[in-house]
């Protein structure tokens, strides 16, 4: 996954950068709150049309939001609300984008290009949710092809090359991408699906054993 890539190929970025954190008496949930806000400044710069600077600060800033965790490990601070309000924060600051993103559509009039940002965000959503559900049942679940690092990417090449259209035949850059995160985010959210009900098949053959 590019999650797990990114978070060993810059690990030691990460822990420099949470030092400098620790030594200013930061706290790992200000970060997480930081974060948001700055995800916030780019749903602004998106709605306002300035998409390929959007997708730039949205690289930038999505690399802040990984501060907060590899602060809390360093400083000791790594706590069940801590990781709680982190996944949280990252489900507003994603529809956030998103929902930047719609305003600016809005005033384009591309009827596709919402139902697809509206697709996107129900994915992205679901693709949370099922994994913390699975998880509160003792399952792990990280399965997709599709998880927030990949959906990321795909947002940003949409919003930096936006009405690029290298191929006639095809949509420009930015629907491109909405096309692939409406429809994989939610194949990621029925792959998490498929695997717990492969991981509670016990389950369900201990079901069938009592009731026969």
């Amino acid at each position: 996954m590019l999650t797990a890539w990114a978070r060993n190929f810059f690990r030691g970025f990460l822990e420099t950068i949470a030092r400098f954190f620790r030594r200013l008496g930061v706290t790992p949930n200000q970060l997480t709150a930081t974060g948001l806000v700055l995800q916030a400044i780019v749903a602004l710069v998106v709605a306002s049309g300035r998409l390929p600077l959007g997708g730039v600060l949205l690289v930038f800033f999505s690399i802040f939001d990984a501060f907060d965790g590899a602060l809390a490990r360093l400083t000791g601070q790594v706590s069940r609300f801590g990781a709680f309000f982190d996944a949280t924060i990252d489900r507003y600051a994603e529809a956030l984008v998103l929902f930047g993103l719609l305003a600016h559509v809005s005033h384009t009039g591309d009827q596709t290009q919402i139902y697809l940002i509206y697709a996107s965000i129900v994915g992205s959503l679901l693709v949370s949710y099922t994994r913390a559900k699975a998880e509160s049942l003792g399952i792990s679940c990280t399965v997709g092809i599709l998880t927030r690092a990949e959906r990321i990417a795909v947002l940003v090449l949409g919003l930096v090359f936006g009405s690029w259209q290298p191929v006639a035949a095809l949509p420009n850059v930015l629907t491109l991408a909405l096309w692939i995160l409406a429809i994989f985010s939610n194949i990621t959210a029925v792959q998490r699906v498929w695997a717990v009900w492969k991981a509670t098949a016990a389950d369900r053959q201990g079901d069938a054993a009592s009731s026969g």
